[in-house]
Parts: C-alpha cells; sequence; structure tokens
C-alpha cells in the first residue's frame, strides 16, 4: 500500500512537470498564497483563497472578518519569503534560523509573557518559558527548560540527514519528519503549527520539490496523525497522511490544468 500511494505521486509529480504547470506566469505565487491559507485556516483563520488574494495583492480586507486573520495571513506571507530567500543559498537549519521564522510569522499577533520562569516575547520568535497544552483533554508538551538543547538536538539531526538523502521519496519525508518532530517539541507559546508547516515547506524549497499543502478540510485527520504519533511512538502515520496530502495536491493541480485547457474560448455579448 505504501509503496503505491509513491509510485502513484512519482507518475503525478512527472505528469505536473510535463505539462509545465509551474512554469505558467504567477503559479508559483498563487500557488504559495493557497499553502498560506490553508495553513492559517487550520489555525482558525476564516479567509478564503480569493480573499487571501485580494489582501496580499490590493491590500483589501475582508468585510466581517477579523482584523487578527488577515495579520496572520500577512505574516505568514512574510515568513514564507523570508524562506524562499534563504532556500536559495541552502541556509543551514539552526534554532536561530528558526527563531526568525517563528518571529516573523508571529511579529503583529505575538506578545510579551511574564511567567515563572521569565519573561519572553513571541513576537521576537523567543521559545517558552512555560508550560503548554493543546487540544482536547489538555495534551501536555515537554517542559520549557528542555526546549532549547531539544530544538538543537533536532537540527543538528537535520543537517546531517539532509547531507544523506538521496531519492525523491527520502527528501519529501525528512520534510514530513521535520514537521513532525518540531510539532512534538513545541517550542513556542504560539504559532508552532505554522512554522512547522513552513520548516517542511523550506525543505521542500531547497530540494525543489513541489511544496506539500495541508488541506483546511482535513485538518481533523492531520492533528489525529500527530497525535497517533505521540502516542504510538512512531512516525509512520504522519507519513501515510503526508503522502495522501502530497497526492492530493498533485492531483488538483493536474485536473485543474487539464480542465482550463478544455474549456476553450466562447464569445460573450
Amino acid at each position: 500500500m505504501e509503496q503505491g500511494v509513491w509510485h502513484e505521486i512519482e507518475l503525478l509529480y512527472q505528469k505536473f512537470q510535463q505539462l509545465g504547470i509551474s512554469e505558467a506566469v504567477d503559479y508559483e505565487k498563487y500557488y504559495l498564497y493557497s499553502l498560506i491559507t490553508h495553513s492559517t485556516a487550520i489555525e482558525g483563520s476564516t479567509l478564503t483563497e480569493v480573499e487571501a488574494q485580494m489582501l496580499f495583492d490590493e491590500g483589501l480586507t475582508a468585510k466581517g472578518k477579523p482584523l487578527v486573520y488577515h495579520l496572520m495571513n500577512e505574516d505568514l506571507k512574510k515568513a514564507y519569503e523570508l524562506a524562499k530567500e534563504e532556500a536559495e543559498h541552502k541556509e543551514p537549519i539552526t534554532s536561530v534560523f528558526l527563531q526568525r521564522l517563528n518571529a516573523v510569522l508571529m511579529r503583529t499577533t505575538g506578545s510579551t509573557y511574564n511567567v515563572m520562569g521569565g519573561s519572553f516575547d513571541s513576537s521576537k520568535g523567543e521559545f517558552r518559558l512555560c508550560g503548554v497544552t493543546a487540544g482536547i483533554g489538555g495534551r501536555s508538551y515537554m517542559g520549557y527548560q528542555k526546549v532549547p538543547a531539544k530544538v538543537d538536538e533536532l537540527c543538528a539531526l537535520l543537517q546531517e540527514k539532509q547531507k544523506a538523502v538521496g531519492t525523491f521519496r527520502e527528501q519529501y519525508e525528512l520534510s514530513f519528519n521535520a514537521h513532525l518532530n518540531l510539532v512534538a517539541i513545541h517550542p513556542w507559546v504560539d504559532g508552532n503549527g505554522r512554522t512547522a508547516r513552513l520548516l517542511m515547506n523550506y525543505i521542500q524549497f531547497c530540494y525543489n520539490l513541489f511544496p506539500t499543502k495541508i488541506f483546511k478540510e482535513n485538518r481533523e485527520e492531520y492533528i489525529l496523525s500527530l497525535h497517533q504519533c505521540q502516542d504510538e511512538e512512531t512516525n509512520q502515520p504522519f507519513l501515510d497522511f503526508m503522502a495522501g496530502q502530497l497526492k492530493k495536491s498533485l492531483s488538483l493541480e493536474v485536473e485543474r490544468f487539464n480542465a482550463s485547457q478544455k474549456r476553450g474560448v466562447s464569445f460573450l455579448f
């Protein structure tokens, strides 16, 4: 089953490249907008892809929707632009680099916290100095005292594995594992999911891969796969979920392109 999905993905990827979809004017820009919109939607934003495009291109806000959703999308766009720029010269993944990414995406929605562990500013990408819980039942993450060393350990491991991976599948699975493990550490008080998805895409940018989107309609399965991995101490449920999301992304792009080529043009008077 697992091999079958990756065979399908490779065939879709070949089709995607043969059709020259990514070579269309502004394709990369609008796909990036879609990545951003789905990522913030997973965190509660209700902006649609069209509304996000109007915000990014025209500076127009969506009527009746909270300002915070617009700020989340604008800031994540800036973080993706930074990641794309850094991927061009393969900036090493370090704690400092991850904090830079998080600082950009939290720059207008973050705030200062005064807690037992001290003071920290989430708008500057600073690691949390308190415990965090998330989800139903109050799932707890590791103590804040362990966070800096654990992030350094993850970064060192990712740098080593980036030198060793070679195949198409290995490169994607490295990006998926980076995402999974950063979420498990939960280094920040907020923005962990967005940063983890951005890190995943950053690794894909470094390999010139088609960036994987996590669809907002699959949010429940996404969260369940992350929890299952932590509960069972295995990465397989998340790797399986992400392979499915990659296949879905590629399938939709190919389908949309083929449909647009068949439509033709009719004059309307």
